[in-house]
């Protein structure tokens, strides 16, 4: 669904150097810290701005040479993207008609009504998870097969952020569609994603599924002796602490067969953001 090979872009000291795939059937979550580079990946892919190098294809074309036609079928819902605030939902109904060859206007009517959309209140006096469902169930009614969403739960409350979830998980359900998303939350992409890449700094620095990350990584607490003993051979990251270290690991079962005197603390997203931004790579 989308490739991105070698993607360069500079701005003065940063740059970007992104390579990651977006296959058909799967969600893929795209993490990291705030400027490390995820809106201006989605942003390039999406030819809205020129990069440097390298390339992004959508449906296997490359994303400057998209028809009109073609893009329809890519969903976006952007942080610093969306309609004017003066419209009200029937407006943007009838804008997205005109625009989008396959829009599903009773469909997208519906939606609205079913998530509490008022059809015809401005959107500027929408609250924020109000904007945030029908940025989303905009981008699934014009007959995407892609969906692009960068922060779509940002702000919400937890019912909000639920059922922007749903809207995704029913997207999935029909065949051949994929989902590229970020998200600072991340029992979201925990609950939703099939696989995550993270990037810190413009580069792609991990790639796993999240099977794998939520089974078999994790992160082990261990004093002095302890790491001066214990096989470091599948330690992925190294933090100096107070009483020890914090060690990141893809093999969670290895060291508790091994060393059953050691704490396991079974990670999550948020431990492998902080692990592999704070921690240190051994030699």
């Amino acid at each position: 669904m989308l490739k991105i090979e070698g993607l360069q872009k500079r701005y003065g000291n940063y740059e970007l150097n992104c390579t990651l795939e977006v296959p058909q059937g799967r969600i893929v979550g795209l993490i990291g810290p705030n400027g490390a580079g995820k809106t201006t990946v989605f942003k390039s892919a999406l030819g809205l701005i020129r990069p440097d190098g390298g390339q992004a294809k959508l449906f296997g074309i490359p994303a400057e040479k998209l028809s009109a036609r073609e893009r329809q079928f890519c969903g976006v819902a952007l942080s610093d993207s969306g309609f004017s605030g003066w419209l009200c939902v029937r407006d943007t109904a009838a804008m997205m008609g005109k625009l989008y060859p396959e829009f599903d206007r009773q469909g997208f009517l519906e939606k609205c009504e079913r998530f509490h959309l008022p059809l015809n209140k401005k959107l500027k006096e929408f609250s924020t998870g109000m904007q945030a469902k029908f940025k989303v169930i905009s981008a699934i009614s014009h007959g995407a097969k892609l969906l692009i969403l960068d922060e779509p739960t940002a702000g919400l409350d937890v019912m909000a952020r639920e059922e922007v979830l749903t809207l995704l998980r029913e997207f999935m359900e029909a065949e051949e569609r994929a989902i590229l998303i970020s998200s600072h939350i991340s029992s979201d992409l925990e609950s939703l994603c099939d696989e995550v890449y993270m990037i810190n700094e413009g580069q792609i620095v991990f790639h796993e599924e999240t099977y794998r990350l939520l089974g078999q990584y994790a992160v082990l607490k261990v004093d002095e002796k302890q790491y001066g003993e214990m096989d470091k051979r599948y330690l992925m990251r190294v933090k100096r602490e107070a009483y020890g270290y914090q060690c990141l690991t893809g093999e969670r079962q290895f060291y508790l067969d091994n060393y059953p005197g050691i704490v396991v603390e079974k990670n999550g997203i948020d431990d492998l953001i902080y692990m592999m931004i704070k921690g240190e790579a051994l030699c």
